[in-house]
């Protein structure tokens, strides 16, 4: 039973997890790195992240400058930002690119908005699968005679409370990201 607590419980927390690499791709109007996250580079027959091929810093609030270590990727790390979905169009000049983020409209930071709420809403319904899953688990156990009923009721009690917990979370994230997104 205490095994498959803790499976309850790491699962949850995977779910938060992703829920916060999701939020770093979003782009904010700031210069951020995570925006580079999903990008990759065809490096040698392997897609790279950028990140690993170059340095990627934040220069100054709306401007994020990257170097690659390899001179001769420029080219070929500019395409491949001009072929994702963030939106920027890189500044190249010869050493170094830059992506200079414009200020967010305020119709564009509502729909970004609408997005995180939305990203947050299926986190959730993740977070009741692994609850459902983990007490269908616990059910069988009992029907098995692994479990009595009061450590079935226990369990789901533990289970529910560990729900309550990451959804709690996983609202708390939402809302810090959303104000983040709303501010000007």
């Amino acid at each position: 039973m205490k095994e498959t607590l803790k499976k309850n419980d790491e699962r949850m927390q995977r779910r938060i997890n992703h829920l916060v690499d999701e939020y770093k791709s979003i782009r904010a109007g700031r210069a951020n790195p995570g925006v580079l996250e999903k990008v990759t580079v065809d490096y040698y027959g392997t897609p790279t992240p950028i990140n690993q091929l170059a340095a990627v810093s934040v220069t100054e609030a709306r401007t994020l400058t990257i170097q690659p270590w390899d001179a001769s990727l420029l080219r070929q790390v500019e395409k491949a930002i001009q072929m994702s979905d963030i939106g920027i169009n890189p500044q190249n000049d010869g050493k170094i690119i830059r992506l200079i983020f414009p200020p967010l409209t305020e119709d564009k930071r509502k729909e970004i908005a609408k997005d995180i709420a939305h990203i947050a809403e299926d986190s959730k319904v993740q977070v009741r699968n692994v609850r459902r899953d983990t007490i269908e688990k616990l059910k069988s156990m009992k029907k098995n005679g692994e479990l009595t009923e009061d450590d079935l009721k226990y369990a789901e009690k533990k289970v529910q409370d560990s729900t309550d917990k990451y959804i709690k979370e996983i609202d708390s994230i939402a809302d810090k990201k959303k104000k983040e997104i709303m501010e000007i």
